[in-house]
């Protein structure tokens, strides 16, 4: 089976599985997720022309004064009353613009005795000063959120303004983890000889716990008959393994993936770290097998498993988007793989670690960025743009 580029096996993962079925969420249980349609503004805001500042509501026409203060409009609280020739009313940030005024004179501007207003600043304020008219932000009827995109905070207080509780989502998916190895033992439990610590599921677990239901599945050790039961008994719509997708003699996942009845769609990607990875079905699940190596299982998930769980999500756009940046030294020609290399922004420019060891845990905590370095491509020099993705 021939290497497939990056982006052919992603795309041929997402055709794996559409996009979850659609469920109502309220605005705090749909945040992170995507937008499973768009979200049209509901109301007018502001719904009439409000202050932007405390102060008195005023005609322009009747500058320089004096003004007769006949009330006040608060938020929440207008003027019962229209504004006439030589009248004002006090006004807070937020509140309505009473009819008839057409300006705001900020209080510092502002000399009041009694009932009597007169103007006290430097200058008379420009015609309209202050005033967010009505329906500056959206009209009753605009496009608030189209349907794929991620439902940041911002876009949460857009809809809420928008006159929506809820909104409609994809079900989060649901994730098994399955982290495979006879040298395996659960973080935190004492290792003898060259027994390892379990850490891929961990950073797993929590690189996608934002965007996923996550059930550990456990260690299961490398022998045929345990990782085919283990693999059975998942009932969720993703299931990860994690080591076993090699060709070694005690590499049995693919196996054991053909005897518990999956389908491989692909299997080997042109890409380092992370050539051995492999996607398909089992029963209503996809299946992608991550290696087993720290730092190609992190590159991986967030080249692959991530942007799955984007696109079972309802992600308008799954895959991540590249950035560029300044190189802080050069870096030699691309090999026959897409090459992710492990570096770290220092003011403003990208530096490659120098250790690009697909087992070093230790470069997984100082990678903030990883430098895409296409098939073929010619070597770069100190200060040339290249593309990156961002991990931290």
């Amino acid at each position: 089976m021939s290497l497939l580029p990056v982006a052919e096996a992603q795309a041929r993962l997402f055709a794996l599985a559409a996009p979850l079925p659609i469920e109502t969420r309220t605005l705090v249980e749909a945040a992170g997720r995507w937008a499973a349609e768009d979200v049209v503004a509901r109301r007018t805001q502001p719904a009439a022309n409000l202050s932007a500042m405390d102060g008195y509501a005023i005609r322009f026409a009747d500058l320089p004064g004096p003004w007769h203060v006949v009330g006040e409009s608060r938020a929440g609280g207008g003027l019962d009353r229209a504004v006439a020739a030589g009248e004002t009313a006090r006004i807070f940030t937020g509140a309505p613009v009473p009819d008839g005024a057409d300006t705001i004179l900020v209080q510092e501007e502002a000399a009041r005795t009694e009932d009597r207003l007169e103007l006290a600043g430097e200058g008379p304020p420009r015609e309209g000063a202050h005033i967010r008219p009505r329906g500056a932000d959206f009209d009753s009827g605009a496009a608030l959120i189209a349907a794929g995109d991620r439902l940041t905070p911002g876009r949460i207080a857009a809809a809420a303004m928008g006159g929506y509780g809820a909104i409609a989502v994809r079900r989060r998916p649901r994730v098994a983890l399955i982290s495979t190895g006879d040298e395996l033992v659960l973080p935190g439990v004492p290792t003898e000889g060259v027994m390892l610590p379990a850490s891929n599921g961990v950073m797993l677990q929590t690189l996608i716990q934002d965007v996923a239901d996550v059930q550990d599945a456990g260690l299961v050790p490398d022998r045929l008959d345990a990782l085919v039961a283990a693999l059975r008994a998942q009932d969720t719509d993703v299931i990860v393994t994690i080591g076993g997708a090699s060709v070694g003699d005690h590499d049995l996942v693919r196996p054991a993936l053909l005897e518990a009845g999956a389908t491989l769609d692909f299997w080997k990607v042109a890409m380092r770290p992370g050539k051995p990875l492999f996607a398909g079905r089992l029963g209503d699940a996809v299946v992608l097998g991550l290696p087993g190596n720290p730092v190609s299982a992190f590159v991986t998930a967030h080249l692959f498993l991530l942007p799955l769980l984007a696109h079972l999500g309802g992600a308008r756009a799954p895959v991540p988007s590249l950035l560029s940046a300044p190189l802080a030294t050069p870096l030699p020609a691309g090999a026959g793989r897409d090459d992710y290399v492990r570096a770290v922004m220092v003011d403003g420019k990208v530096r490659p670690l120098t250790r690009q060891d697909s087992g070093s845990v230790p470069a997984l905590t100082l990678a903030d960025t990883l430098i895409v370095r296409p098939v073929g491509v010619p070597p770069a020099a100190v200060d040339e743009m290249v593309d990156i993705l961002r991990i931290a």
